[in-house]
This record gives structure tokens, sequence and C-alpha cells, in this order.
């Protein structure tokens, strides 16, 4: 059987480039340029696997910020746009659950305080803590995480992850933040009006160190918007709202999540500081984020008889 060769006509670089009305340098070019795009993106996404180790749930908008001086040193000249169209085809966006289960029980006969955070004009670390509890889910089972937050800085000053909803885990948290305070001016202690934080051990423990006691009026979020905004920050950016198959987990989980939260996370309540740094700073803080919720108050028209 005689088989018959074909012959392929190879044609070079040269003649295809002027088919396509190119130069043969312009082919160079784009293969070197296409080529170094991809190192370039190949080095961007393992820095943000590294930075995503320590803070999984981190946005586009602070995880650039992180980024922008490794990206300067490297010669990587990357804006946030960029970075964004890059994550999305790497499918490396963070989607949001913005459900959140209530853990309040204010149904009881103890006292409850008056309001005092909302004419409080807060200027420096330790002058306003908020504190607020959510929960962690394990297995079939919750256990309960007590948070106690410097409103300035921004700071976890104390937490604890207890097994159920008494007190206990709240005055394990005060006990810690206490114990990290670092100035002895005047303070305030915001809470909403749960049975924890009205219950006669608690209000013992904050009188004993002369702190004065506040309480939101109707359990809404907005009354306490800091404490619920860093129980949101825990849950979805350090992912605390996947459920863990023991406590033990549980517990390295949030204690690593609130070190990364005050040590590696920028802030930005606290010109992009992180919550340590922010603590300790004198310097006045800016806020560079902006409440698109604020509802606008319309203009008074002036009738003329």
């Amino acid at each position: 059987m005689l088989i018959k060769e074909r012959h392929i006509t190879r044609m070079g670089v040269g003649p295809l480039c002027r088919l396509f009305g190119k130069s043969r340098q312009a082919f160079y070019i784009r293969n070197w340029y296409t080529q170094e795009v991809d190192q370039t993106e190949v080095i961007v996404l393992e820095m943000v696997a590294l930075l995503r180790r320590e803070l999984p749930g981190l946005g586009l908008h602070k995880l650039y910020r992180c980024l922008y001086q490794p990206l300067r040193s490297h010669g990587i000249k990357m804006g946030r746009d960029k970075l964004n169209t890059l994550l999305r085809k790497n499918g490396l966006l963070i989607t949001r659950n913005s459900h959140k289960p209530r853990t309040t029980q204010s149904n009881h006969l103890l006292r409850r305080y008056p309001d005092l955070a909302k004419n409080i004009l807060v200027e420096r670390s330790e002058q306003l803590w908020v504190s607020d509890i959510t929960f962690i889910c394990i297995g079939y089972d919750f256990n309960y995480l007590s948070l106690v937050t410097d409103a300035y800085s921004r700071k976890i000053m104390g937490y604890c992850l207890h097994y159920n909803l008494t007190n206990d885990g709240t005055i394990t948290a005060l006990k810690m933040a206490l114990k990290n305070r670092s100035c002895g001016l005047s303070l305030t202690h915001h809470s909403d009006r749960g049975v924890q934080y009205c219950s006669y051990d608690y209000i013992i423990l904050l009188n004993e160190y002369r702190i004065s006691i506040s309480m939101t009026q109707h359990g809404e979020a907005y009354e306490n918007p800091i404490a619920e905004r860093i129980n949101g920050i825990l849950k979805t950016e350090f992912k605390l709202s996947r459920i863990f198959k023991s406590r033990t987990e549980a517990l390295f989980a949030v204690k690593t999540a609130i070190e990364a939260y005050n040590n590696i996370r920028p802030h930005m309540s606290c010109s992009f500081l992180t919550p340590e740094v922010a603590h300790q700073t004198t310097e006045p803080l800016i806020k560079y984020w902006k409440n698109t919720r604020k509802k606008k108050v319309p203009d008074v028209v002036t009738i003329k008889s």
C-alpha cells in the first residue's frame, strides 16, 4: 500500500506577521509582555494566598492596602481595580452572608441602666468599651463568644468562649479586658440589656473598678454598632461562622482570629492602622469609611406668603 505523504508548508514568524499587518518586533514584544503579565499575576496570587492564610475573609479594599507596599517593593504596579479583576478571574472574591442570629435575653427583672454612650464623643483609647455576645457552632451544639472592645481603637480587649449563655463568659471576658487596661482614666462600659450584663456579679465588678454603666434602650443593632460590627468581622473575614468539629478547634480558631484582628488587619476607622497600634498611638485617628445608610435630611422649603 502506497502512502501519500502530505507536505505541510511551514511559514515563519515574519510572513505571518506581515499577513496580519504586524511587524516581527511587535510579535516578540507582545509575547514577552504576555509572559511578564502571567508571571506578575502568579506573584500577586501567591501574596494574596499568604495573606489570606492569616486573614481568610479580608475584603478587597483592605487586601489592597496590605499588599500595596509588598507590590511596590517587587516593582509591581497594580491598582485596586486590576487586583479586583485578577481576584474575580480566579474566584477569590469574598461573598458575604448577612444573616445574624440573636443571643440577647432581656426579658428579666434586673436593673437596667440608661444609654450614656450616645452622648459620648470618643476621643481616646479606654474611654468607652462596648460588649456583646455571639454564637459559635461546634458540631450540633453552640458555644458563646463574649467580647469586650475598645470603641476608639477597635481593639478587642477581652474575650471568652463559654459553654452556655450564663454570665460566666461575660465576666471572664471583662476580667481579661481589665487586666489589659493600660490607663486609669474615666471609662464607660456599654452593652445591651441582656441578663448577663445586668447580673449582680457583672455590675459589682464594674462598680469595683468605678466604670460607668451604659446600656441600649430598645435592643436594636444601631444602638451598639461597633460591637455588632466586630462580631460580623470575626464571622465573615475570619470564618468563625463555620461549623467546628470540636471545642478545641473552635478555641484555637477564636484565639488565632482575635490575634490576627488586633495585630494584622488594618481598620478603616483607625487611619488604616491595626487596632493594637491604634490603641497605643497619640495621634488623632481618621475615619476612612462613609455611612451610606445614613438618611438624608430633606431641605426645608420656605414658602413666602
